[in-house]
């Protein structure tokens, strides 16, 4: 009777640990890509630190700037985009977990 009680406890906990693991999973994600955005945004500072000691006119300042932007922009719009896959792939398994545990209860 233990046995077939702690069985019972057992598999209704597993929908809540496959929750667990891909929140889990997606936070590593987010982290991981955060990380490599400031790291590429902390290595674009510096490259344009570097390249500022080289202008010789305010034009070749202003050019430094628009370039050092539009790589910024596009590092942040790539780490976004992947923030949002990150964010929908966990999304969907997790509608797919609750979908399947639903239907469980419908058998």
């Amino acid at each position: 009777m233990f046995q077939d009680m702690n069985k019972k406890i057992t598999d209704s906990m597993g929908p809540f640990r496959e929750l667990v693991n891909i929140q889990t999973k997606m936070l590593e994600e987010l982290t991981r890509q955060q990380m490599a955005c400031t790291k590429s945004c902390i290595e674009a500072t510096i490259q344009q630190t570097q390249e500022m000691q080289k202008c010789q006119s305010p034009t070749d300042l202003i050019d430094l700037q628009k370039s050092y932007a539009k790589d910024l922009e596009t590092t942040i719009k790539s780490a976004s985009d992947q923030n949002l896959k990150a964010l929908q792939d966990a999304r969907t398994e997790i509608e797919e977990i609750a979908h399947s545990t639903f239907d469980a209860f419908n058998k």
